[in-house]
């Protein structure tokens, strides 16, 4: 798998990083033979940076990674985790949970360190508490060894800029924002992360199935527009011997700014079988007519979290 520098980390990632929310049973229900295989595809095809979250699954994410690295030499692979979003609704972001939250994903994941903790969808609270509470609490873990490198994540763009002019931070992920149908992380705060030495994470590729041949779920938050002119691209790669799946997948990894696109399944199947669209030449001529199809919708996305963070 070819990798690319995260910012100024040192570490060199993956392009595609495997997610772990559907090990948390986040989509489906999930087996533990379909969990441990999943993980295993992803470090055969060389996905070794494994992205999870105490949310995902409420736990269940991290504990099934921590069974399934179970015997794994620890240099490798590189950890991401994240902390501060607990349940839907459930947020907490000060210094005494930020230390408890280290120490049980610690714990879950069988491990002594933590290459990479986020601060997890930080949109949903006031954005003071990041720079003033949480991320110096982290670096105070940070300096006793537990962390390697911190940041944060979210989905609105002004976030980014918001907490990096605050404070210092060693990378950030954003999701669904740079896809065939919205770009907007690209055209407004990769070059800006970029000149700062901010390393760049991307996930969401497929922008929550937006972006493959399945069934739109009912909890997909982008407008109906949007919508319709995923199915009309999906119609177009089909007719093209390909697939709207893999067109994305592809048009995410091409982008040599992002150092890594997390991805994610249970299903074993399909991570090889992204591992083998990354080895693949992109077809520029397919993105240039899925992303006319995609024109009248282009960086159309939703709101998230508090209306002041959007």
């Amino acid at each position: 798998m070819q990798t690319r520098p995260l910012g100024r980390t040192g570490l060199d990632v993956p392009i595609l990083a495997f997610g772990a929310s559907s090990l948390g049973q986040e989509f489906r229900p999930v087996t533990l033979d379909e969990a441990l295989a999943s993980v295993h595809a992803a470090l055969d095809c060389g996905m070794n940076l494994l992205d999870t979250s105490p949310f995902y699954g409420r736990g269940m994410s991290e504990v099934l990674l921590g069974v399934a690295l179970r015997g794994v030499p620890r240099d490798s692979y590189l950890l991401c985790t994240k902390l501060g979003r607990y349940d839907l609704a459930h947020f907490d972001f000060s210094a005494r949970r930020v230390a408890e939250s280290v120490d049980v994903s610690l714990h879950r994941l069988g491990t002594d360190h933590l290459d990479i903790v986020l601060c997890h969808d930080i949109e949903f609270v006031p954005l003071p508490q990041i720079v003033e509470e949480t991320l110096p609490a982290l670096r105070r873990i940070q300096a006793a060894g537990k962390v390697r490198f911190v940041g944060f994540s979210g989905y609105p763009q002004k976030i980014f800029r918001w907490i990096c002019e605050r404070a210092d931070v060693d990378c950030v992920l954003s999701y669904n924002q740079y896809t065939l149908q919205n770009t907007r992380f690209a055209d407004e705060t990769i070059p800006w992360l970029r000149e700062r030495g901010i390393g760049v994470m991307n996930a969401g590729p497929f922008s929550a199935r937006l972006l493959t041949d399945a069934p739109l779920p009912a909890w997909l938050k982008e407008p109906e527009a949007v919508k319709a002119a995923a199915r009309r691209a999906a119609e177009l790669c089909r007719s093209r011997g390909s697939s709207i799946a893999r067109l994305a997948l592809q048009f995410s990894l091409a982008d040599d700014r992002i150092a890594t696109t997390v991805a994610g399944s249970a299903n074993p199947a399909n991570v090889r079988a992204w591992a083998a669209w990354a080895a693949e030449p992109l077809d520029t001529d397919l993105v240039r007519d899925v992303q006319a199809i995609f024109a009248p919708v282009r960086n159309v996305g939703h709101v998230e979290g508090l209306a002041e963070n959007n």
